[in-house]
């Protein structure tokens, strides 16, 4: 039996925000079944932020992104990038090799993990902190 060879890679998926509340866990099954398609090893699938776009897609003015860490054959990848072009749950999507990624980068907080820890947005975090250098 052939062992193919599989990287690491990165991907965000941006969803519509009020799909993605409305039938979160359908949602991540969506985001799963193209990585299984693709025969991807899924590391972890988070949300990493639901944010303001900076210009409408499909009429709608809010997103949330999707992290994702998986290994997959490299030569899967054009396939996965298809069923995500022609998926109706992803609205946009970016797949990168992770190569240079650690264990500890992939386990890093994201924005979404840091406001519901604190109750604070990660931009409100920062402001408060550059505020704190400077009175020192």
């Amino acid at each position: 039996m052939d062992t193919v060879a599989k990287r690491l890679y990165e991907a965000l998926f941006l969803v519509d925000s009020a799909q993605a509340t409305s039938d979160w866990d359908g949602t991540v099954k969506a985001i799963e079944t193209m990585l299984e398609r693709a025969q991807a090893d899924v590391l972890s699938i988070r949300k990493w932020d639901e944010r303001k776009l900076a210009y409408d897609i499909n009429k709608k003015n809010r997103g949330t992104y999707f992290l994702a860490y998986f290994k997959a054959p490299t030569a899967k990848i054009v396939g996965l990038e298809r069923d995500v072009q022609l998926s109706e749950v992803v609205t946009r999507f970016l797949i990168l090799r992770g190569d240079h990624l650690t264990a500890e980068d992939m386990q890093k907080e994201t924005p979404a993990m840091i406001q519901e820890r604190t109750g604070q947005a990660p931009v409100e975090i920062a402001v408060a902190q550059e505020v704190a250098r400077n009175e020192e």
